[in-house]
């Protein structure tokens, strides 16, 4: 049986109590974990790091992380141009990795009135072959802008990270906007359809069952959003667990189970308990 989850060790730098044990109970057990994250802010082996300080077992083979994968897939498709990386360093690190370039990343800032940023600001790179989109704190007009332009050329490869609407934190007052929600306003101004790396796309799926050789009908995905995790596995054939320690609520399954709508049944998880420590008792 091999176990793939997300979103549900910790939130923020705060770890959810009785996680690591529920983990780490399964992996003595002889089950095979996959750390599974939309997350692109990050490498695998900082990752590791990460849930090693939280006391979770992982190696980087364990890690199935976007920013990661969008390497892989650059790499697949024999891409040899230069990358516009709306992102962070968890992205151009694993770039890095595999030998492809990048332009560099970083604020760049609306300091100019429009005229002025068209005239005088805005200088396109010609070898320039893709544009990644992953959670980026420094997002800006101007990045857009040139996001938008590159994708003006229909060779142009065009590369979400993920699609969450949110990202997650230890602040429940707050929304903070996600990384679908640059994607969906460069895809906007474009007229381009990004292709998608993170759940729920099935290019995940598909990408672990060959490089780690599951089997869909032994694994298990468990998550705390639906729209994302749970459709994730729905689509790739795999049991499905939902906690209910992040974005989903119970009240919101309940809707979906009564639905005549494929599109929210599909959102039903299999099972779901209140968090993954439930699961020492079965164990």
């Amino acid at each position: 049986m091999v176990l793939l989850f997300t979103g549900v060790l910790w939130l923020g730098n705060k770890v959810i109590p009785g996680s690591p044990d529920a983990i780490n109970t399964l992996q003595k057990l002889g089950k095979k974990v996959y750390y599974i994250t939309n997350n692109s802010t990050k490498t695998r082996r900082e990752f590791v790091t990460k849930c090693t300080s939280m006391g979770y077992q992982a190696t980087e083979d364990s890690i199935v992380s976007t920013a990661f994968l969008t390497a892989c897939y650059l790499q697949d498709i024999n891409f040899n141009k230069k990358v516009y990386v709306i992102g962070s360093q968890g992205i151009t690190q694993e770039l890095d990795a595999i030998g492809i370039k990048y332009l560099d990343i970083g604020p760049d800032t609306m300091n100019c009135d429009m005229p002025t940023l068209l005239r005088e600001k805005v200088a396109l790179e010609p070898d320039v072959g893709a544009v990644v989109v992953g959670f980026d704190e420094h997002i800006s007009f101007p990045k857009m802008l040139k996001a938008a332009s590159y994708l003006k050329q229909k060779e142009c490869v065009f590369v979400a990270t993920n699609t969450d609407e949110q990202f997650p934190t230890e602040y429940p007052h707050l929304t903070v906007p996600g990384t679908g929600t640059f994607v969906k306003a460069i895809e906007t101004c474009s007229g381009r359809e990004a292709f998608k790396i993170g759940k729920p796309s099935p290019y995940v799926g598909e990408a672990i069952i060959k490089r780690h050789n599951v089997d869909p009908n032994r694994t298990l995905m468990i998550g705390d959003r639906c729209n994302t995790d749970i459709l994730f596995g729905t689509l790739c054939g795999f049991k499905t667990l939902l906690v209910l320690t992040g974005v989903t609520t119970l009240q919101e399954v309940k809707k979906w189970q009564t639905s005549s709508k494929k599109e929210e049944q599909d959102l039903v998880p299999n099972y779901y308990t209140q968090s993954l420590a439930d699961l020492l008792s079965l164990l």
